[in-house]
């Protein structure tokens, strides 16, 4: 996975199915205490949701070995290449099991990943389950063509203050903190999400968005892939993306699961030519407009209001009970761990290998996952075993995969030093 956040969202959408069959799942990201994982990781594990970094760190201290991992999973490839994590990731796939089962999924794979299906999948296939995110009939895609800086923010601002949930995608997160801040102060509860918060931080962000406590979510890219929360309508990127796919996958937030969203992209006199040339590139139909914070067409497209003015303070998070230390080095560990975010991908075991996460025959592919609707392409050559691969549903955004078959008809764990892996049922493992 390349975000811890993507990562745990995952690891809370296979909960339920794992403890239905009986299966132990294993969480392994930056930001949080490295010895507790390793301690997962010993107990022993048939799914391990990770990002490369903390992943390659474990392998490093010698608490996990991946030689036994016949399914592998690569959630939001072509992100991960475009991030510069190529060297870790293969790295990664280097020690799992030669002849496993491999895909990978996003809703905008491209060319980036070229070196990966050339060195990792065998005659890969590719499948998809939807079209792209630009072809969503619910979405609807409004450019908003604002005079000055000045009008840029107060135009935000209202758009903010709506009676609903928002996204507001920025560029910085110095942008995204101080945004936050202006709105607290202007009445619109508001919640800054970036990669330079603790990831205590970025949980109870998201949980306070999730559950309404938070209205308006300032958020850099770190938000723009895979996070899901219901009945999202409304996507405003208050600084255009750079990249077509940024688009894309921003916009993806709202439109799941057949709902119906907008996204709305504020632009300046200056980036008018270059956002007319991605949303070319991106395939989308969006309508524009020449607008002022104070027109109703505004209201009309974004439900924007005038903020009370009466400052908010969001409720202080609760004290936290300091972890109970199980050896002499563990202060280190966890201080070590609380490092910089760690990014990068998912390596998954303890799957039949003729299953690639969903139901389908060998070659074909079919949607699951994460509450969310979209598309899906996967790619996948059936050996011994057959090879089906499965698309995570992204609204907004069509998720594809590309993926090999496996020839191993057998169950194995992901294990930590000194266990064994054992035979066992199918599992799913995407």
């Amino acid at each position: 996975m390349p975000t811890r956040e993507l990562a745990q969202q995952v690891t809370d959408a296979l909960t339920p199915y794992a403890g239905a069959l009986r299966i132990r799942i294993a969480t392994v990201v930056g930001g949080l205490s490295i010895s507790r994982q390793a301690s997962a990781l010993r107990r022993g594990a048939e799914v391990v949701v990770a990002t490369p970094g903390r992943l390659k760190d474990l392998i490093d201290r010698g608490d996990c070995t991946l030689g036994d991992v016949s399914i592998t999973v690569l959630d939001e490839a072509d992100q991960m290449a475009d991030m510069g994590f190529m060297p870790q990731v293969t790295a990664l796939l280097k020690q799992v099991e030669p002849d496993g089962q491999r895909l990978l999924f996003s809703a905008t794979l491209d060319k980036n990943i070229d070196r990966l299906v050339r060195m990792f999948l065998s005659d890969p296939v590719v499948h998809s389950v939807d079209p792209s995110a630009g072809a969503v009939v619910t979405m609807d895609h409004h450019v908003l063509h604002v005079a000055d800086e000045t009008d840029k923010k107060a135009v935000a601002l209202r758009i903010a203050a709506r009676d609903g949930r928002v996204i507001l995608f920025v560029d910085t997160k110095r942008a995204a903190d101080r945004f936050a801040k202006r709105l607290l102060g202007q009445g619109v509860a508001a919640a800054a999400l970036h990669g330079g918060r603790s990831q205590s931080q970025r949980n109870r962000t998201l949980d306070q968005f999730k559950t309404g406590v938070v209205t308006a979510l300032v958020a850099t890219n770190v938000a723009a892939r895979g996070i899901h929360v219901d009945d999202l309508d409304l996507v405003v990127n208050v600084d255009p993306p750079v990249d077509h796919k940024d688009y894309l996958h921003r916009g993806g937030r709202t439109a799941r699961a057949g709902a119906s969203g907008s996204v709305v992209t504020l632009v300046l006199p200056e980036q008018k030519r270059e956002m007319s040339r991605l949303i070319s590139v991106a395939g989308v139909n969006a309508a524009t407009a020449r607008i002022r914070s104070t027109d109703e067409e505004l209201v009309r497209i974004t439900g924007a209001r005038e903020p009370s003015g009466v400052p908010v303070i969001l409720p202080s998070p609760a004290p936290e009970q300091p972890a109970r230390s199980g050896s002499g080095a563990s202060g280190s560990r966890r201080r070590r761990s609380g490092s910089g975010p760690r990014t990068g991908s998912g390596a998954a075991s303890g799957a039949r290998t003729g299953s690639g996460g969903g139901r389908g025959r060998s070659g074909s592919g079919s949607g699951a996952a994460g509450g969310g609707s979209g598309a899906g392409r996967a790619a996948g050559s059936g050996n011994a075993g057959g090879a089906s691969g499965a698309g995570r549903g992204r609204s907004g955004g069509g998720s594809r995969a590309a993926g090999n078959g496996a020839n191993s008809d057998a169950s194995r764990r992901s294990s930590g030093r000194g266990r064994r892996p054992q035979a066992g049922g199918s599992r799913t493992a995407a």
